[in-house]
């Protein structure tokens, strides 16, 4: 009875070991980056989208959508512009009241990181759930080479929004000016 007592005692001291470890790789790695070039796909209300997206922290994000109507995402760390050339639509909101806020805010996250337990699920990824003001984000990250993967957003409305990740790249050099904001139609 003894000896199975300390066999699940060294079992959870050993897992709880493991994931620490990989949320000081994951908060180690996300310091250093200073941008991200990714293309993605991304769910939104069995909605499905694909495209191509550039994060400059703080705050900046170009995303351009493979689609006909041109569609474009950017933030210049302040507002939030849509833009689409079906039916000549152009959204402009307020960055802080969007989910993409937290996303875009590598500050923000580093302190939920490093003050949130994170869990791993299915061996395979390692995420962080967070709740702010009105947006909830979960944050998911590759548990072998730490890598963000994508997340998952839930807005004011309950829409749910799940971006998947992928050819990542790493602090490329990247042009400024594509944070510009876009003219109106």
């Amino acid at each position: 009875m003894i000896r199975l007592f300390f066999f699940f005692l060294i079992t959870i001291l050993l897992s709880n070991y493991a994931y620490a470890s990989n949320k000081d790789k994951i908060i180690e790695k996300f310091e250093k980056i200073e941008n991200l070039s990714f293309n993605f796909k991304q769910i939104i209300n069995d909605k499905e989208e694909e495209g191509h997206c550039i994060i400059k922290y703080p705050k900046k994000i170009f995303c351009s959508y493979k689609s006909i109507f041109n569609k474009i995402l950017v933030s210049n760390g302040r507002t939030l512009v849509i833009k689409s050339n079906k039916n000549k639509q152009y959204y402009l909101y307020p960055l802080k009241k969007t989910p993409l806020d937290l996303i875009l805010n590598k500050n923000f996250l580093l302190k939920k990181f490093k003050e949130l337990n994170g869990r791993l699920i299915e061996e395979k990824y390692y995420t962080f759930s967070m709740k702010y003001e009105n947006n909830r984000v979960d944050i998911l990250f590759d548990n072998k080479n730490h890598n963000i993967v994508g997340w998952q957003t839930e807005d004011i409305y309950k829409n749910l929004a799940s971006t998947f990740i992928y050819n990542l790249i790493i602090n490329e050099k990247i042009n400024e000016k594509l944070f510009i904001l876009p003219k109106s139609y």
